[in-house]
């Protein structure tokens, strides 16, 4: 699910919640990575990724937002 074409398919909401969704499986990542190890340390990264991925998406669709009642 983490192309970015399957994101840029998705809504405003599911976005966000697929957003929140990350964020929150990062810090639980982070904590098991500081208390104990992790069986996936490469999910650290997955996750990342992701996040980026979607607030990249998200600034796109911001931009073209603020960019259509300028040029309408």
């Amino acid at each position: 699910m983490s192309a970015a074409s399957e994101l840029r398919q998705m809504s405003d909401e599911q976005l966000a919640l697929t957003l929140n969704e990350a964020a929150h499986l990062l810090f639980k990542l982070r904590i098991q990575a500081q208390t104990e190890r992790l069986d996936a340390p490469s999910e650290l990264r997955k996750q990342r990724r992701l996040i980026a991925r979607i607030k990249t998406v998200q600034s796109e669709r911001a931009l073209a937002k603020a960019a259509a009642p300028a040029s309408a």
